[in-house]
């Protein structure tokens, strides 16, 4: 009797390592049906919610982020990280695994160390244009990495692009474009402008968002969708309550439809989205996180902002005055907009999943053939 591939895959904390692991996840399953995909994250993180939201098991384990900011509790994570490792080991061979993913992020780390001391292969996956701190460190444990933006900084690694939903993927803004209007409640004639914060929000373009919706409450040809994140919902709607202008939401389960409906996003920088973005096309200004590892959120956002698809604000400039003075022109001028749209390079992030599927398969086989020996 033939045994099911078994993938195990390390991805937590934010949505933007979270997600890729989903879409690999969803992408194994379609070259491997009956595949028992499972992941590793830890209690802490958004993966308690969309893991299993998604259908796939999550296995939590300690470990603690690779962060500086911890402070004297830094030097509790040589300590974590053993111990996550050998909580990881007991999944691996609890799920009989052949092989085992690392997506980036500090849960990913201690996935790539169990299956090292394990003997199993490992591949992982670096998602912005320069490598977080977690994938550093696992980089010098195994040879398959593959990166989503070709830097330069991990030799030696394979550029799939980043891993996206099948449905931005294939996305066709305006066939989706009307349909995605009226499920967002979005006014007839008006252009829709969207803020993105990530997973968690941004405090940040959210205060913005707020002042640009005082500033346009009499407007009717243009809305904005806020999507605030958990924390700041309830604040965000008492601020907004009465102004027809802006609708706030705590997240957004169908970006497919967001991205059809917007005619501007403004947005951090994640890896995931500056992917999503180059992918479907929508103009954008992009915010990066100033307290991003090595800035990196800056480095992703220059693969639009080069290429003309975008603008680049800083976060410190962030101001719903300053927003104005661009949105304004870009909203009054149809043709820079689809002149910014049209600048977008998708590059490999289309076929991403399924290009990291492939190799995982080949590292799965490979595990298959030496135990067969």
């Amino acid at each position: 009797m033939r045994t099911p591939l078994s993938v195990v895959i390390g991805a937590g904390g934010t949505g933007g390592h979270i997600y890729p692991g989903l879409a690999l996840a969803d992408a194994l399953r379609r070259a491997a049906p009956g595949a028992v995909i499972s992941f590793v994250g830890t209690r802490r993180g958004l993966e308690t919610e969309l893991i299993p939201a998604a259908g796939y098991p999550l296995h939590t384990v300690d470990m603690i982020p690779f962060d500086p900011a911890l402070g004297a509790r830094r030097y509790l994570l040589p300590a974590a990280l053993l111990k996550s490792a050998a909580q990881c080991r007991t999944v691996l061979r609890d799920q009989g695994a052949q092989v085992a993913v690392g997506m980036g992020g500090y849960p990913s780390a201690p996935v790539v160390l169990g299956a090292r001391t394990a003997g199993l292969p490992c591949l992982i996956h670096e998602s912005n244009a320069v490598p977080g701190r977690a994938n550093q460190f696992a980089a010098r444990l195994t040879p398959h990495i593959a990166v989503a933006f070709d830097t330069g900084h991990l030799p030696g690694a394979v550029t799939t692009g980043m891993p996206i939903a099948a449905s931005l993927a294939a996305l066709d803004r305006e066939a989706l474009r009307p349909a995605a209007r009226r499920e967002l409640q979005v006014p007839d004639g008006a252009r829709l402008v969207l803020f993105n914060g990530g997973s968690l929000g941004a405090a940040r373009l959210t205060e913005a968002a707020l002042g640009l919706a005082e500033r346009w409450r009499h407007r009717r040809d243009v809305h904005l969708l806020v999507k605030t994140g958990p924390a700041a919902l309830d604040a965000t709607r008492r601020a907004l309550d009465g102004n027809p202008v802006a609708r706030a939401v705590r997240y957004l389960d169908r970006m497919d439809l967001a991205y059809a409906a917007a005619d501007l996003v403004v947005c951090r920088a994640g890896s995931a989205t500056v992917a999503e973005l180059a992918t479907t096309g929508v103009p954008a200004v992009l915010v990066p996180y100033p307290h991003a590892p090595g800035d990196h959120q800056t480095h992703n956002a220059r693969v639009l902002t080069d290429a003309g698809a975008g603008l680049l604000l800083a976060d410190a400039d962030t101001t719903a005055d300053r927003l104005a003075a661009l949105v304004e022109p870009l909203l009054a001028d149809p043709a820079r907009l689809a002149a910014m749209s049209g600048a977008a390079t998708p590059g490999p992030h289309a076929r991403a999943a399924d290009l990291l599927a492939e190799r995982v398969l080949a590292l799965a086989s490979r595990t298959a053939k030496e135990y067969a020996r």
